[in-house]
């Protein structure tokens, strides 16, 4: 491809940004709760594009006013989930760590879930990521005090006033109890369970916290991360997804982020796939697309305004070669039938038959400029008295 060949190391850098960053909205739009109306948002500009690549003026404008009020209702319907982007961006540029319980406390958090759970008792408990939470999180009591088996079963005993909300955990400390959490209305999910689980499963589609809820009906245990509730069937396996999410809530460096990017990586490669090659197809637009590049073209000759009764028999030549200069993305969405140079035959009855080629008679899409025709005369043969 001759466009590999005009690539430089600082373009290959260059690409390799832009498409972390669409890979990065790539992975917020299958996060975002509005995701079905940025989809048809998406449709909505793609028939744009369409119309003003086939010059459908009334449709184009409706559109450009359509879009000028969608710029202000975005920042509004989307707010939530703006705010969360610009919010992980903040924590991974700072690379802030979550606060992870040392080892015994994770142990001693295990033991208790499941102790809860034996005696059906009702729970709710949130782990904090890297991610804020305060602003999800509405009432409680601040506790600040040292995390322990008694103590996590006295906050969820059914006859404390605080048992119904929250606990909300921070490496070895309770820091608040009887918190309400935002509900998730993600139905599929939450088909035949309760109240704690549509609050655990709201937090997590808002955040990276990752949320353990204790059903009192059945006595079971779930855990809640990224939008997703899931079921734990022991003790072993509730230890294990708490250390590899302590282990992802760590700020990666060294060896340790290039391995939790390449697991990204893999994990996703579909959309890392998809993220490059619209890097690459940008760039093309508008790095080598900008350049101003000087090419002839073949453009036919169009006689007008011939006197009556002569008629046109042969024009000679019918076509001219025009050189024009522009942009390389202007010259790749220019279309044959768009170029043309016109001859005014008016004079023919005056008994001209030769007629001179001027710049201004040549039609060009916008972007195109002719600097030059040839040749730069043409003979038009004529039927008539």
């Amino acid at each position: 491809m001759p466009l590999l060949g005009e690539l430089r190391p600082s373009d290959v850098f260059d690409i390799a940004i832009a498409a972390m960053l669409i890979w990065f909205g790539i992975a917020w739009l299958r996060t975002s709760r509005a995701r079905l109306a940025l989809i048809g948002l998406a449709s909505i500009a793609g028939l744009f594009g369409l119309a003003h690549a086939l010059d459908l003026e009334l449709t184009t404008r409706l559109l450009q006013g359509f879009f000028a009020a969608v710029a202000v209702m975005l920042v509004v319907v989307f707010q939530d989930d703006l705010r969360r982007m610009f919010e992980v961006i903040a924590v991974r540029a700072l690379r802030r760590e979550a606060p992870r319980p040392p080892p015994e406390v994770e142990r001693a958090l295990v033991r208790t879930v499941f102790r809860l759970a034996g005696g059906r008792v009702g729970a709710l408990m949130v782990l904090p990521g890297r991610e804020p939470l305060e602003r999800h999180l509405d009432g409680g009591v601040y506790l600040d005090g040292r995390l322990s088996e008694p103590l996590l079963v006295s906050l969820f005993d059914p006859a404390t006033p605080g048992h119904d909300g929250a606990v909300v955990l921070k490496a070895n400390q309770v820091s608040r109890f009887g918190v309400h959490l935002p509900l998730s209305t993600d139905w599929d999910q939450l088909t035949g369970v309760g109240t704690r689980h549509a609050a655990a499963l709201g937090l997590s589609e808002r955040s990276d916290a990752l949320c353990l809820v204790v059903s009192e009906e059945r006595g079971t245990v779930a855990l809640a991360h990224g939008g997703i509730l899931k079921q734990i069937d022991g003790p072993e396996k509730l230890a294990a997804a708490l250390d590899d999410f302590g282990s992802r809530s760590q700020a990666g460096t060294g060896p340790r982020g290039l391995q939790e990017w390449w697991g990204r990586l893999r994990g996703r490669w579909r959309e890392a796939l998809m993220a490059g090659a619209v890097a690459f197809g940008l760039w093309a637009l508008t790095v080598p697309g900008a350049a101003l590049e000087t090419f002839d073209w073949s453009v036919p000759v169009v006689v007008e305004n011939l006197p009556e009764p002569y008629a046109l028999v042969s024009v000679e030549p019918h076509e001219v070669t025009v050189r024009f200069q522009g942009r390389r993305r202007d010259r790749f969405l220019a279309r044959s039938g768009d170029l043309v140079i016109r001859v005014d035959a008016l004079l023919v009855k005056l008994g001209r038959r030769t007629f001179s080629l001027s710049l201004d008679d040549i039609e060009a899409p916008e972007g195109l400029r002719a600097v030059s025709v040839g040749p730069a005369k043409v003979r038009l043969s004529v039927r008539g008295p």
